[in-house]
């Protein structure tokens, strides 16, 4: 059996239409068989409902008189693009307020205009003929702009990989906060509800489908960027009506230590063509997983902890390593089942006519990391290969002679065996000098809690530790914890001068 799309928008048409959600079709699957379900079943609808960072929107206000070419823009503070024509904006959900900084954003002007409240217009120009104005202010509602369109670069993430952070402190990234030792583990994603989830193969979805994006009707424009489907990573990009949007499914957000972002609702309806769509749509959260990524490891390929499912995820706790971990959403799974069951209405009533891509997403590209031509400054680069260490078990009035004959403030202390087990810095050994009592040894007044580097780390890491733990050096460490560099401030401060720029 095989259905047209003429078929299923006559029967929506017709009030005859059986439209399904995506949760409910894995029972409906079970229940009659795939035969009985393409037969019984003419549609389903997806939903999703997450952080969505790269969205934004096209605004138009008109002219001003006299006319204004802007050319530096700000709404609420939050600076917009100004490389567009004279009275045309492009705003950015993530770009940060110049005044409050991550407490309010690109996504807050946005809610804010959906919302109907008013927000202010600040631009500035150089001047020209026929733009003679060189600033203006002034306060705008949404009802005020030409076109308010919101084309989101990036939306409905297939899937994401859950995060948790293996290291001894708190971690804020874009997958919310992170507790130490793997206190946590975050998750985002529809699993079962998500649209290209339930089309992997995107036979579906492509450019030109209709959309409920945000409480209005949008439509796909193409693939997203960074689009992956080829590892389960595929992305649409879309757009839609700002002026016919609910707030209830747009959300301005803050995620404490990383900036500002937008919850954006997107759900897409899919036609039962065919056995293969059946068999798509009948996919569980039992069968989608996702990698656990370690976050403690700031690099663009975070190792994996464990693989997980989504039915795992939203079970509340996963085992790692024998213990069971809670886990928490960053997402709305309710949210989400809310814009699968409107999308339905709107099939059923005839608001949302189905159809098929113009054009084709590509179904197996793989997303590339970025080219560097150059490669940024490592460890290594500036690190002081004539380091100074000493025992664990000798006095401390040697550590004071090596500090003062070295022409150093901190000292890595080894053991027996040349592995570094503490570190000792000039405050350390003068407090020990200035207050005698039971401390002779160094072992007895070094810090064992020692942050370390690697020699092929980044220099930008590097920074990042010291600034984090509050230190002026970090003791450069090979793969056996042997010391075989120090680290420092200064080292730092030569490279930011320019003089380690190669």
């Amino acid at each position: 059996m095989h259905k047209t799309i003429g078929q299923i928008n006559e029967r929506i048409r017709e009030g005859s239409a059986r439209v399904v959600t995506a949760e409910e079709m894995p029972g409906i699957v079970a229940e009659l068989g795939e035969e009985g379900a393409l037969k019984e079943v003419d549609v389903v609808t997806t939903g999703t409902f997450g952080a969505m960072c790269s969205s934004g929107a096209f605004l138009n206000f008109g002219h001003a008189e006299p006319p204004i070419r802007m050319e530096r823009i700000w709404l609420n503070n939050v600076e917009a693009y100004g490389g567009l024509a004279a009275v045309d904006t492009y705003i950015g959900a993530t770009q940060q307020s110049d005044t409050l900084q991550a407490e309010y954003g690109g996504a807050h002007v946005i809610e804010d205009l959906v919302a109907g409240k008013s927000v202010e217009l600040r631009a500035s120009s150089h001047g020209t003929d026929c733009y003679p104005r060189r600033t203006i202010t002034t306060e705008l509602l949404l009802e005020n702009l030409n076109q308010a369109i919101m084309c989101n670069p990036r939306n409905a993430y297939q899937r994401y990989n859950a995060a948790t952070n293996t290291t001894d402190r708190a971690l804020h990234t874009y997958m919310g906060t992170l507790l130490p030792g793997s206190g946590n583990v975050t998750y985002s994603g529809a699993g079962v509800l998500n649209p290209l989830s339930n089309d992997p193969k995107l036979r579906l979805i492509g450019s030109g489908v209709p959309i409920f994006l945000c409480g209005a009707p949008g439509m796909v424009i193409g693939e997203g960027t960074q689009h992956s489907p080829a590892g389960g990573f595929g992305t649409l990009m879309v757009t839609g009506d700002m002026k016919q949007m609910s707030q209830e499914y747009l959300r301005a957000a803050t995620m404490t230590g990383y900036g500002v972002t937008l919850y954006v609702g997107l759900g897409v309806p899919l036609p039962v063509l065919d056995l293969d769509v059946v068999r798509a749509t009948a996919v569980r959260d039992e069968d989608i997983s996702v990698d656990i990524l370690d976050y403690g490891v700031p690099s663009r390929s975070r190792p994996t902890v464990r693989t997980a499912t989504y039915a795992e995820l939203r079970s509340g706790s996963v085992e790692i390593n024998g213990e069971e971990i809670r886990t928490s959403p960053l997402s709305s799974f309710r949210r989400a089942r809310k814009v699968a069951l409107e999308l339905k209405q709107w099939v059923e009533s005839g608001k949302m006519p189905l159809a098929l891509p113009a054009r084709a997403i590509d179904p197996i590209k793989q997303n590339k990391p970025m080219h560097q031509s150059k490669k940024g400054p490592r460890v290594l680069d500036i690190m002081d290969r004539s380091v100074i260490t000493i025992g664990e078990t000798e006095e401390i009035r040697t550590a004071a002679k090596k500090l003062l004959k070295g022409e150093t403030n901190h000292l890595p202390v080894v053991n027996e065996k040349g592995i570094l087990v503490g570190i000792v810095t000039t405050f350390d050994v003068s407090k020990a000098v200035a207050n005698p009592g039971k401390a002779h040894l160094v072992r007895d007044i070094m810090k064992t809690k020692v942050i370390t580097a690697a020699p092929d780390e980044s220099v930008d890491i590097a920074i990042q530790k010291l600034e984090q733990n509050n230190i002026s050096a970090l003791p450069v460490i090979d793969s056996d914890h042997r010391v075989i560099a120090l680290l420092t401030a200064i080292h730092l401060g030569k490279l930011l001068g320019g003089r380690w720029l190669k």
